[in-house]
């Protein structure tokens, strides 16, 4: 059995690579704020770290939880950002009142 070369589909000298990371949207956390992250979305879960200003997260999926207000107005959803890590969509500068990502499983 002999294995032929494959080429690479090209555009202006650069392959053609789709990564999940290069299709990922991080958002900025709001000025000023180190953002508590907890173990469930509400304020009744443990503070599980803590985001230095200026932070910036990648948003999983979401979910309802507590309400709460913060500088982006008043939400109930919760951002999944990392395995049991959850953040306020309150604190998150999304661009919109609503669900952007799917609702966590």
């Amino acid at each position: 059995m002999s294995v032929e070369p494959v080429e690479e589909a090209e555009r202006g000298g650069m392959p053609l690579v789709t990564t999940l990371a290069a299709a990922a949207t991080y958002f900025s956390i709001a000025p000023g704020v180190r953002l508590n992250v907890r173990s469930g979305p509400g304020m009744g879960y443990p503070i599980v770290k803590v985001l230095p200003e200026g932070s910036r997260v990648l948003i999983h999926c979401q979910t309802p939880g507590t309400t709460v207000t913060g500088p982006y107005g008043t939400t109930n959803i919760w951002d999944n950002i990392a395995s049991g890590q959850y953040v306020s969509d309150s604190y998150v500068n999304t661009g919109s009142d609503g669900y952007i990502r799917p609702r966590c499983g």
